[in-house]
């Protein structure tokens, strides 16, 4: 969730770049910085850990001159909070420097190369292994455009990049790869801006284009040429922007959760940010308060939470007993404090509350805080809001999920978010516990760094198909979800998506209770949403889904895209990437939520404000 901004034009770029990354400085606050170039003064870089306040009084000592700029606010991925991993990043011979946001999934093996081919580095950071392949592949083309598609190319995972080079004094090239967040470049007469989020831009420009996944800009003071990454000229659409904060906010989409949804590669990126070590197999959750000590003496983890967040609860015990082998009990936070909870055995303190909360305010989910607190029982807080009142009574700390605003009411990247959040939990808990070794946490941490590209992908792939499906069944009355194991939690909550925005009734069950009930319900107008990876029990899933074919059930199935048997069996399949199983519920919920958002917006409701529903419940 970094921030980035470029500038060129007539004015000092200084105070233009400083004035966008105020804009962005909610989406990273670790550390900023800013590199200016003037053909007298040569490039000038500052860089300064912590919010952007402190660059901003680096630069009053010592100020940068020129116009042509870039600069960046950092939230952590890989490599700590020090002013060598602050963008920006330089090449080898210190003429290109780089910002960027993203992910590159591959960076051990691009900097295991560069090493061999006798490159040194000075961060410990993804970017710079992008910097010193630029001013690799700079070296033989002298070309900065070109040294910038062949470095895209070796990429793998969601960037968004801005480079300029001293060489080429009069272009910077903007890139996006994947879906590490936008890439807006504002346009105006005899000056051009850049930016990762649109406000950033407003006070300058309303005129925008927005680059597409393998789009390359050249951005000039006398315009923009953007083509594919095989150099081919492309035209993209000019937006002009309202000068309104909610409709700026919103961008294109037609409604909050339909962005939203689009978010959500972004969002998982962002809850890894500063969490994974990939070199050292570790996973590092920088506001958690228990030491290994204290996460080995946990012995039983009560998982509190309320609507969607109950569901990730239900994905999050799966997750913690298979990987930290710890047990876990999901209560429903309105019914946790009136049952008399007895979280602690005789003479031992070895019981934690797990609490998930989006808003942080949530009042159950509060009070079964306050009830662990009276029972001496520390509570650890995945929570989305910073500062919220969750997150001060996590006595064990928070987790944030910095999944950004989300204003929808029905949850979307911040339940996905919270599966991960949930996911580096457990990997922590394991990790502590001698349960898994750096090796296998690295395997793991390979499957997180790759989920971000593969949601983006989900998201490409199977809209058109879930379109075409509501379309077909945006009249049904009612709706069965059926999944087994830690896919029966994403179950629910594609049934609680269906009814909450688009009220067709729906219910979300195990699988194998089928047949103690829901079966009665099925006929040819039933659309029954059937959730089948190849797992370990996806033989018991084709078997139920042939149970409701022969009732005459309308099966639409969620598996592994390219699964031959599950299409056969089916009367329509929507195929997600596969992943490690246990990481597998984050895709498979993602078509659950764009079918139920084009089935609400077909039966004409109020997609991101449906009747009777807050965003948060602050009072019983």
């Amino acid at each position: 969730m970094c921030g980035i901004v470029g500038y060129i034009g007539p004015r000092e770029a200084t105070n233009v770049v400083i004035n966008g990354l105020q804009r962005l400085e909610y989406r990273g606050y670790d550390s900023a910085g800013i590199a200016i170039y003037d053909s007298d003064r040569g490039l000038q870089l500052r860089r300064s850990v912590g919010k952007l306040s402190n660059l901003q009084q680096r630069l009053a000592a010592e100020p940068t001159y020129g116009q042509i700029g870039i600069g960046h606010t950092r939230w952590a991925t890989h490599g700590g909070v020090t002013e060598f991993n602050a963008h920006p990043h330089r090449d080898a011979s210190g003429a290109i420097v780089v910002i960027q946001n993203g992910i590159v999934e591959n960076y051990l093996h691009l900097k295991g190369r560069l090493l061999e081919l006798g490159y040194q580095f000075e961060s410990q950071t993804d970017t710079e292994v992008i910097a010193k392949l630029i001013g690799h592949y700079y070296r033989d083309s002298r070309d900065l455009v070109s040294a910038v598609r062949q470095t895209l190319r070796e990429l793998r995972g969601g960037n968004a990049i801005v480079a300029f080079s001293i060489h080429e004094p009069d272009t910077l090239v903007a890139a996006r790869l994947g879906n590490a967040g936008g890439v807006a470049i504002g346009l105006s007469e005899d000056e051009q801006f850049i930016a990762s989020d649109i406000p950033a831009i407003l006070d300058y420009t309303r005129t925008l284009i927005f680059l597409e996944d393998g789009d390359v800009a050249v951005v000039r003071r006398s315009g923009v040429a953007i083509t594919r990454l095989d150099g081919t000229p492309v035209e993209r659409p000019t937006h002009t922007i309202a000068w309104d904060p909610v409709a700026a906010a919103k961008g294109d989409y037609r409604h909050f959760m339909q962005k939203e949804i689009a978010e959500q590669p972004r969002a998982l990126m962002d809850v890894l940010r500063g969490r994974i070590d990939q070199e050292r197999g570790r996973i590092e959750l920088e506001d958690l308060r228990l030491s290994d000590d204290d996460l080995r003496r946990v012995r039983r983890i009560y998982a509190t939470a309320c609507g969607t967040a109950w569901h990730a609860a239900l994905v999050a015990k799966f997750l913690i007993e298979n990987l930290a082998g710890v047990r876990v009990e999901v209560d429903y936070a309105s019914e946790f404090r009136y049952r008399g909870p007895i979280l602690q055995s005789d003479g031992e303190r070895d019981a934690l509350l797990l609490a998930i909360t989006q808003s942080g305010e949530t009042v159950d989910t509060l009070a079964a805080m306050e009830e662990a607190r009276a029972q001496a029982t520390p509570s650890v807080a995945i929570v989305n809001a910073i500062g919220s009142q969750a997150a001060r009574l996590a006595d064990g700390g928070p987790i944030y999920l910095h999944a950004g605003p989300e204003i929808g009411v029905a949850s979307t990247k911040a339940f996905t978010s919270m599966l991960v959040a949930a996911y580096l939990f457990a990997l922590r808990l394991a990790q502590a516990r001698g349960k898994l070794t750096p090796a296998q946490i690295r395997a793991h941490i390979q499957a997180l760094i790759e989920l971000p590209g593969k949601a983006a992908q989900t998201i490409e792939q199977t809209t058109p198909i879930c379109i075409e499906l509501a379309e077909r069944y945006h009249r049904a009355g009612n709706a069965l979800f059926l999944g087994r194991q830690i896919n029966y939690p994403i179950a629910l909550e594609g049934a609680l998506k269906l009814k909450e925005i688009s009220y067709i009734h729906a219910e979300g069950y195990p699988a194998g209770e089928m047949k103690h009930g829901p079966i009665a319900l099925i006929d040819e107008d039933m659309p029954v949403i059937c959730i089948a990876p190849r797992d370990h029990i996806y033989e018991k899933m084709i078997s139920n889904i042939e149970q409701v074919r022969a009732r005459h059930g309308q099966v639409i199935a969620i598996g592994h895209a390219g699964d031959a048997l599950l299409a056969e069996k089916a009367n329509d399949m929507i195929g997600v990437p596969e992943t490690l199983p246990l990481l597998q519920p984050v895709l498979n919920v993602i078509p659950l939520q764009i079918f139920a958002y084009h089935v609400a917006v077909l039966r004409g409701c109020d997609v991101d404000q449906p009747r009777n529903l807050a965003k948060s419940v602050t009072v019983e």
